[in-house]
């Protein structure tokens, strides 16, 4: 099983892109974000739509049209935008948030993951977009 859904994946991708350009003020089309990052307009206009309903990105419609930020990429964490595109990370059901288990009351295991879940999200809450395309271009000057 995958933590992040495919179009989780896509959805960040597109949003480190757009990071990337953020301060030069130009739009980028939904087509250009998905053949960057290699999927289909059609699943990358999808993602855009539930990025922009969430109030992550900004949209104009028409020939100069397309998407940027809504925010600084240093107020955009990884949770927010994985909480949007698929509800989160849950390790099991037993969690909050989660559907309950029979053996809640008393179990060791719930402890322990309750304890893992908590580190995930603090770990992806603290990773923001303006991290992630700074720590891109740390690489691509190693080359």
């Amino acid at each position: 099983m995958d933590v992040l859904r495919r179009n989780t994946d896509y959805g960040v991708r597109m949003m480190v892109n757009l990071a990337k350009h953020f301060n030069n003020g130009k739009l980028i089309s939904a087509r250009k974000l998905s053949q960057e990052g290699h999927f289909s307009y059609q699943l990358g206009c999808k993602v855009l739509q539930k990025l922009h309903k969430a109030g992550l990105v900004n949209s104009r419609m028409g020939p100069e049209g397309g998407f940027t930020l809504h925010k600084k990429p240093s107020e955009i964490s990884l949770v927010e935008i994985i909480t949007v595109l698929q509800g989160g990370i849950r390790l099991n059901r037993c969690l909050p948030g989660g559907e309950g288990c029979e053996f809640q009351g008393d179990c060791e295991v719930r402890t322990k993951l309750a304890c893992l879940q908590l580190y995930i999200e603090g770990y992806l809450g603290g990773i923001t977009l303006e991290e992630m395309v700074r720590s891109r271009s740390k690489k691509g000057k190693k080359r």
